[in-house]
């Protein structure tokens, strides 16, 4: 058996110890750009142009190398946040990030704010401030905590009780129940009503072309009311499939336009399809001659051909009907002067 000197093992022990070393170790010329509210790390360093022009043998390796070093970088600045427990003294160690420091842009435009109903509106004039209560109360005849309000809620519905308490100064002979009943129905309907207000009101702000306004009292057209209708039946996620219809509301038939709903590219998917569609669209804004639709310009121009026929051909038929109502005015004219002019010449004669 060999014998091994200590000093390989050693240098073999030190050799071991700088790889880990150089591992979690990262040396550049220029320091990074962190942003770690984004995770985005900006190396400012020069690659090798020699390694990484075209097809160059152990280009791929180059690139992994760098990639490496930069996300190497990235998580010991990472490491340096304050960081915390997730979840209790067991949970992952989570960081805090900061606040990011680039703004990246988005593809689609933000969401356009919720217009504000009448009562916001009302509340913001005359500085009402929302108070949040609980939604449990305490019912004292079930004796347990209830909702405040929707199905089973605290107190009951006056309704549907057993016993009704007449009003004072009200006909002892009217049906309470039914007082209550109707009532109720009122308040639905009023709610419902203030509801096809809002989304009206909320179609008129997103639309560019102003609406009919509705009259706050209540006075409405036919007209409005319908368009009301129709707006708020198809503001579901179904856009009105599966809606009841009102008493009394005819069956509209299925417009062409109407279950089409705007479909939006993914944010991440096929980024290959994504450069194409904008390298595209650069291409047309920076290109001098204009775009040119050939099956609508050809359509175009065949509807204006049968237009100019079509008009030459009514202009023919007129003046073709006028000539022939002169000529009937002239047979006439000159039926009638015959038998005239013959009696007004024999007297002459004999």
């Amino acid at each position: 058996m060999a014998a091994v000197r200590v000093e390989e093992v050693l240098a073999a022990a030190e050799e071991q110890e700088a790889e880990k070393r150089r591992s979690v170790t990262v040396e550049k010329e220029l320091e990074l750009e962190f942003d770690l509210g984004n995770l985005l790390a900006l190396d400012r360093n020069p690659p090798a142009a020699a390694g990484l022009r075209g097809a160059a043998p152990g280009r791929e390796a180059k690139l992994r190398a760098l990639a490496r070093d930069n996300t190497q970088l990235l998580v010991a600045q990472l490491w340096e946040l304050p960081a915390e427990r997730a979840g209790g003294a067991g949970g992952p160690l989570v960081a805090r990030l900061p606040e990011p420091a680039f703004r990246l842009p988005r593809e689609k435009p933000p969401p356009r704010p919720r217009p504000p109903t009448r009562w916001e509106q009302f509340a913001r004039l005359k500085g009402i401030r929302r108070r949040k209560r609980t939604s449990l109360v305490w019912d004292e005849e079930a004796k347990e905590w209830r909702r405040r309000w929707g199905y089973r809620r605290a107190g009951g519905d006056p309704a549907r009780a057993w016993l009704a308490e007449v009003p004072e100064g009200a006909d002892p002979e009217e049906d309470q129940f039914a007082r209550l009943r109707r009532e109720k129905r009122e308040r639905v309907a009023r709610n419902e009503l203030n509801r096809l207000r809002n989304l009206a009101r909320a179609h008129r702000a997103g639309t560019a072309i102003p609406a009919a306004p509705l009259h706050p009292t209540g006075h409405q057209s036919r007209e409005e009311l319908s368009h009301v209708a129709r707006v708020a039946r198809v503001s579901t996620a179904s856009l009105g499939r599966f809606q009841p219809r009102l008493p009394k509301e005819p069956s509209e038939p299925p417009s062409r336009n109407a279950g089409k709903k705007r479909r939006f590219e993914p944010l991440l998917g096929n980024l290959a399809a994504e450069r194409s569609r904008q390298l595209e669209l650069l291409r047309d804004m920076g290109s001098k001659k204009p775009v040119l639709d050939i099956t609508r310009a050809v359509n175009k121009q065949l509807r204006q051909e049968e237009a100019e026929a079509a008009a030459a051909k009514g202009k023919k038929q007129s003046q073709r009907g006028k000539r022939g109502r002169r000529q009937q005015r002239t047979g006439r004219n000159s039926k009638k002067s015959g038998p005239r002019r013959q009696q007004q010449q024999r007297p002459a004669g004999l």
